[in-house]
């Protein structure tokens, strides 16, 4: 069979997040909702496969690790990729 090219639609569609996915999502965002200390910072929480991915930014590594801390708390949760970034210096 040859190779389909890009504008053919016989493609198979891209999985998408399993209930698993969606249950671990809502468990750490419930978490860090629970009076986490970076309650007011832009966390995003996406999960694959039971990996949690941590983005976004917070004050100090201390709450960088926490958070990571947190998504591994969560049951099922296989592995975490804490992508979170340091906020820089205000001008």
């Amino acid at each position: 069979m040859p190779w389909p090219y890009p504008d053919d639609r016989s493609w198979p569609d891209e999985p998408g997040p399993t209930d698993d996915d969606a249950r671990i999502a809502a468990a750490v965002a419930r978490r860090f909702g629970d009076g986490w200390t970076s309650r007011h910072r832009h966390v995003c929480i996406a999960v694959q496969n039971r990996v949690v991915i941590l983005s976004g930014v917070v004050a100090d590594p201390q709450t960088r690790r926490a958070a990571g801390e947190l998504a591994w708390s969560v049951p099922d949760v296989v592995d975490v990729c804490n992508a979170l970034r340091l906020a820089g210096p205000r001008r």
